[in-house]
């Protein structure tokens, strides 16, 4: 065990000094992505189609490869997922992410090669060590073990020798055994479908284990600590479990969790690390103590552009590349990987925190958003508002979602809050009020809408009963994994569902 801990410690840290090759030549490696990324697949039948042996610059694969949202890239992952190879990657295919994303609600499924397993989500993994063990020398995490929150796995309808789930449980099924010797639970559980009883499991099997990190979506890694505290009768989670000194998350924004981990979790020495995991690939790690931004990361086979959101809604967006990006300013995401996704725009939106290394944060989706009235409220405006509101209140949101409320014959539109708290406001109409300031503080666009309540009124909340939005996921099918509520939507269809489920739960 000692002899292992020491090896791990080792390759950690010499994958840190790698790292720095990127940090230092960031347009450099990008331009070898790319070239690599043609050369390998310039004989599929996308490569053929696109003509990627005549490539030879950025401007050529622009011209010679449009930019596609899934819908119109499917057909290419449909018939890789009946069986046909050497389609738009040159490696056979056979695991898919399935991801319900967060403004639709049919399943997305991307394709995951060996290639993007390896190069991609297993190096991350060993980025997000390496970083941690070089920020925190004295660290005693590889004596313990790492709880992963994992989603779940199916046959694929298609194929006998496929198969399809959440990007933690592709990953899960096929990591490194060294990573397996030192994880828990047993994948038998770990890959449950059915989350309520994996929970159960998780805890039972779990509780009496050294456990030094855990990595997991905040919504579920707060149901699961809250019902193991439930389960041992214990007041904070270092009870249970006290070497725990890491919680790896991603996929929300952190920021509404904090302050009930912090409730749950005694020890003022815990450590927090974000990354930016998605269904198409790992692309950032918070790489900087007490930073809420993420590096980057540009050597796992993946090539970038971005579009600037005044290009979003134009039928052939222009992109700009790496070294063409400003801090400061809301870009959509374009990725080209080795999974055999092409200049695909993920539907996240991120803006740039620093250029020198290039540190991003997300701000959204392209989808994800309410402008109803012109406002172009985004995911961050939304989120940092009910933390204001938290923060001045003493409230603790556990869950929300947003909506437009439309004009009526003699009324103006609105936006509706379907909040649920851990702790409620002692007066809700002062949350109200601070979350309608701190949204015109943020968007002037929203704040031009609100002037004497020209076009929209004051915010309409809706407090929910505890367990409406776990029903809603559930009655979905989208209970645990990698799903999550919607922050917000611009239309009134998930609100609607949402509200009727609250008149007759409980």
């Amino acid at each position: 065990m000692g002899l292992l801990n020491s090896i791990i410690s080792w390759t950690m840290k010499k994958r840190f000094h790698q790292m720095e090759l990127f940090i230092k030549y960031p347009h450099e490696v990008q331009r070898e992505v790319l070239k690599s990324l043609l050369t390998r697949a310039q004989d599929t039948e996308f490569g053929k189609k696109h003509r990627f042996k005549s490539i030879t610059r950025q401007d050529d694969f622009c011209k010679q490869v449009p930019v596609s949202t899934y819908e119109k890239f499917f057909p290419y992952i449909e018939r890789v997922m009946k069986g046909e190879q050497n389609v738009t990657w040159i490696s056979d295919i056979h695991w898919f992410s399935k991801s319900s994303g967060t403004t639709n609600s049919k399943s997305k499924f991307i394709p995951v090669s060996a290639e993007s397993l390896e190069d991609c989500h297993f190096k991350a993994g060993k980025d997000l060590l390496s970083v941690y063990v070089n920020n925190h020398p004295e660290t005693k995490l590889f004596s313990g073990k790492g709880l992963m929150m994992g989603g779940t796995l199916y046959s694929n309808p298609h194929r006998n020798d496929s198969q399809i789930g959440d990007v933690s449980a592709v990953m899960m099924q096929n990591l490194p055994l060294w990573v397996e010797y030192m994880r828990v639970p047993d994948l038998t559980i770990a890959l449950m479908d059915n989350w309520e009883e994996k929970l159960d499991r998780m805890i039972k099997s779990t509780v009496h284990e050294d456990i030094s990190s855990v990595s997991g979506v905040p919504t579920w890694t707060l149901v699961l600590f809250r019902k193991i505290l439930e389960f041992t009768g214990k007041n904070h989670i270092q009870e249970v479990w006290p070497n725990l000194e890491l919680l790896v998350h991603g996929g929300v924004d952190f920021k509404p969790y904090k302050q009930p981990f912090q409730n749950i979790i005694s020890s003022p020495d815990m450590n927090f690390l974000e990354t930016y995991n998605a269904s198409e690939g790992f692309f950032g790690l918070q790489n900087e103590h007490g930073k809420d931004d993420m590096l980057l990361m540009l050597d796992y086979g993946i090539y970038y552009e971005f579009i600037p959101m005044q290009e979003i809604e134009n039928e052939n967006p222009k992109t700009v590349t790496l070294d063409k990006v400003n801090c400061q300013e809301n870009y959509a995401m374009v990725i080209s990987t080795n999974a055999g996704l092409w200049r695909y725009l993920i539907g996240d939106t991120i803006r740039f925190t620093s250029l020198s290394p290039y540190k991003i944060k997300l701000t959204g989706r392209t989808k994800n958003f309410i402008n109803a009235f012109g406002e172009e409220l985004i995911v961050e405006n939304a989120e940092t508002a009910i933390c204001n509101a938290c923060l001045k209140t003493g409230a603790i949101v556990r869950d929300f979602t947003a909506a437009p409320l439309y004009f009526g014959d003699k009324t103006n539109g609105a936006h509706e809050w379907l909040i649920e708290f851990e702790v409620p406001p002692g007066d809700i109409d002062f949350f109200t009020y601070l979350l309608d300031d701190s949204l015109k503080q943020q968007n002037s666009d929203y704040e031009t809408k609100r002037f004497k309540d020209i076009a929209l009124k004051l915010p309409v909340l809706q407090i929910l009963k505890n367990g409406v939005f776990n029903e809603w996921l559930k009655r979905g099918n989208k209970l645990g994994g990698q799903n999550k509520i919607p922050r917000l939507c611009n239309d009134r269809r998930f609100v609607e569902e949402i509200l009727e489920i609250q008149k007759n739960i409980l």
